[in-house]
C-alpha cells in the first residue's frame, strides 16, 4: 500500500496583473521527508508557499494534503490542515513575551490565564523534544534572532503543525545557529514531520534535505533526490547557466588611505555603548571586511559612518575630518563626501515599501542635476533612470512604477544596490549585500563588488556570512561586543578561527586555554606513569 503525499499541488497558476508569478506548478512531497525547494528571485517560490498558506489564492489548480483534496482560502484553513509556516521576517509582536506571542491567536478561551498556563507546560515539553529551549518569560525585543525564529517555530507545533513551511530561514543566523536550526529540522523529521524548506544557499540544500525542487520564472523545472545531484548542477537548473560558486579577484592593489577611524565609540538611547573605542583604516582599492555575529556593533558601525547615528572620536574622510553629532543633514553631507551606504534591512532603512521602483532609486539623490526639471524633479528622467539600473542589474520584473513591496527579497535589494553603486562612491558601505540574495544574483553582485574595488573604491563589508567574508575581503576585521578582537587576512585563516574570534576568545584567550590542556595533559600522563 502506497503512501499518500504528505502534500500534493496540480497545476496551480497564479498571476499579478501581467506578471505570471506560477505557471501550471505541480508538486509532491512525501511525508517525513525534507523538501528543498530552491530557485533565483521572483521564480514563484514564496508566492506557491503563500498559496499553500491561505496568503493568496490560486487562479488554478488543486491542494491535496495527505491524499485529500483540499481547499485553503486563508491561513486560518491552512493551520487547521496542519500547516504552518515560518516566514522570513518573523511576525512576533515585540514587546509581548514568547509565552504571549505562541498563544495569541490560539488561546483556549477568554480567560487568559489558564491558556498561558497550558502554553508554559506544552513549551517546555516541545523544548526538550526538540532542541527548542528558549525562555517563555523573555520578551522578543530582548532575544536575539535565532530565538526568535524558534519561537515561530514553536508557534506552529503549538498549533499542531504536521507540515512546516521555512522560507529562507538562515538568512539572519550565525552559521553555529544555522547548524542548530538544522539540527531541530532532523529532530522533526525523526518525529515524522514533513518539512518545506525555501532557500537559495545550496550548501543548506545539500546538507539538510532529501528531495529538492527547482523553479525558474514561475515554472517548476527539475524534481530530484538531493543524494544524486550537486551544486554546480543545482546552480545551473536555478539559473540556465554555468554558475561560478567562488569569487574570482585577483590580489587587491591598496592605495592612498580613503577612510581613517579612530576611538570609535557609540551609545544607544538606552545608555548601552554599541561600538567602544574602534579604529581601523581602509585604502583605495581594497575591501575590508567586518565579521561578527549579528548585534556586537556592526549595524551601529555603519550607521555613524552612513551618517545615521552620532558618535564621539575621529573619522577622516581623505584627511578631512566628519562630523559625527547625528544632524539630519549627515546623511546628505556623507553623499556629498563620496559615500554611498547599502544598510543591512533593505525594507526597514533601503527602501520604502509603498513608493514606487522609480522614487526609491531618487531617495538620498534627489537633488542630482539630472533628476531636476527647474524648481520641480523631473519625474520622467527619474523613470528613465531607473529602467537603465534595473536593466544593468538584472530587477526582475524591470518596471520602475511597480512598488517595492511587489518585488522580491533578492529584487528589492538589487534596487538599493544600483542605486548606490552607480554613484560611482569613493567609499561604499555596504551591510550583508546578499540577504536573501539569490545564487545568480550573488554572483553578479560579488562581481560588482570586486570591480568597485579593482576600480580603486574603498569598501566597507558587512556581513554575517563566513564564506562571504572569506571570499570577498582582502582584510578581516572581527567585532564582538562593540570592540574589534583582531584583523586577520583571508589567506591565512579560517572559519573556525573567525568563528572563536566572533565568540570573544582572543588569540592570548585560546593560548592561555591551550596551555592549560597541555599542562593538564602531562600532568595525567605524568601521574598515570608513576601508577603503573
Amino acid at each position: 500500500m502506497s503512501t499518500a503525499p504528505a502534500i500534493e499541488l496540480k497545476g496551480i497558476s497564479k498571476a499579478f496583473g501581467p506578471v505570471q508569478a506560477n505557471k501550471d506548478i505541480s508538486i509532491r512531497v512525501m511525508p517525513g521527508t525534507i523538501h528543498g525547494i530552491i530557485g533565483e528571485n521572483g521564480a514563484g517560490k514564496s508566492t506557491l508557499m503563500s498559496i499553500l498558506y491561505g496568503f493568496y489564492k490560486a487562479d488554478s489548480g488543486e491542494i491535496f494534503i495527505n491524499g485529500k483534496k483540499t481547499d485553503i482560502p486563508d491561513s486560518q484553513a491552512a493551520i487547521n490542515a496542519g500547516i504552518g509556516m515560518v516566514f522570513q521576517h518573523f511576525k512576533l509582536v515585540q514587546n509581548f513575551t514568547v509565552l504571549e506571542n505562541v498563544v495569541l491567536g490560539a488561546e483556549d478561551s477568554a480567560l487568559l490565564g489558564p491558556s498561558l498556563a497550558r502554553a508554559r507546560g506544552e513549551l517546555k515539553r516541545l523544548a526538550a523534544e526538540y532542541e527548542l529551549s528558549v525562555d517563555p518569560d523573555a520578551l522578543i525585543d530582548d532575544i536575539g534572532v535565532g530565538m526568535q525564529q524558534r519561537v515561530e517555530i514553536l508557534k506552529a507545533l503549538y498549533r499542531q503543525a504536521d507540515i512546516l513551511i521555512l522560507d529562507e530561514p538562515t538568512g539572519v543566523l550565525t552559521p553555529a545557529e544555522a547548524d542548530h536550526l538544522f539540527r531541530i529540522l532532523e529532530n522533526l523529521r525523526a518525529e515524522g514531520k514533513t518539512i518545506i524548506l525555501i532557500t537559495h544557499k545550496l550548501r543548506e540544500i545539500i546538507e539538510i534535505t532529501d528531495t529538492v525542487s527547482v523553479m525558474r520564472r514561475g515554472e517548476m523545472t527539475a524534481t530530484v533526490k538531493t543524494a544524486e545531484t550537486s551544486p554546480p548542477e543545482l546552480a545551473e537548473l536555478m539559473v540556465g547557466r554555468k554558475v561560478l560558486l567562488r569569487v574570482k579577484k585577483t590580489p587587491a592593489q591598496p592605495g592612498e588611505k580613503i577612510v581613517e577611524v579612530r576611538d570609535l565609540n557609540v551609545v544607544d538611547d538606552k545608555g548601552v555603548h554599541r561600538v567602544k573605542g574602534v579604529s581601523f583604516d581602509i585604502r583605495a582599492g581594497e575591501i575590508l571586511g567586518i565579521a561578527g555575529v549579528a548585534g556586537n556593533g556592526q549595524s551601529e558601525l555603519l550607521e555613524v559612518l552612513g551618517g545615521y547615528e552620532k558618535a564621539t572620536g575621529s573619522i577622516r574622510m581623505r584627511g578631512e575630518e566628519i562630523d559625527l553629532t547625528g544632524s539630519r543633514s549627515d546623511g546628505q553631507s556623507r553623499r556629498r563626501r563620496g559615500i554611498a551606504h547599502v544598510p543591512e534591512d533593505r525594507q526597514r532603512e533601503g527602501l520604502i515599501m509603498d513608493f514606487h521602483a522609480w522614487e526609491n532609486v531618487a531617495f538620498g539623490y534627489h537633488a542630482d542635476p539630472a533628476y531636476q526639471s527647474g524648481m520641480f524633479m523631473n519625474n520622467a528622467a527619474i523613470r528613465e533612470a531607473t529602467a537603465e539600473k534595473m536593466k544593468r542589474f538584472d530587477v526582475r520584473p524591470p518596471d520602475p512604477n511597480l512598488s517595492a513591496k511587489s518585488f522580491s527579497g533578492g529584487n528589492q535589494q538589487k534596487i538599493v544596490l544600483a542605486r548606490e553603486i552607480e554613484r560611482n562612491p569613493d567609499l561604499l558601505l555596504v551591510g550583508q549585500p546578499t540577504r536573501g540574495v539569490d545564487i545568480g544574483a550573488i554572483e553578479f553582485i560579488h562581481q560588482r563588488i570586486v570591480e568597485l574595488r579593482d576600480e580603486g573604491k574603498a569598501i566597507l563589508l558587512v556581513s554575517v556570512e563566513l564564506d562571504e567574508i572569506l571570499g570577498l575581503a582582502d582584510r578581516i576585521a572581527v567585532m564582538f561586543d562593540g570592540q574589534i578582537m583582531g584583523e586577520r587576512l583571508p589567506g591565512e585563516t579560517d572559519e573556525k578561527e573567525l568563528g572563536l574570534l566572533m565568540a570573544g576568545i582572543t588569540d592570548t584567550e585560546r593560548e592561555h586555554s591551550l596551555a592549560e590542556v597541555e599542562a593538564q595533559l602531562a600532568h595525567t600522563s605524568g601521574r598515570a606513569g608513576k601508577e603503573a
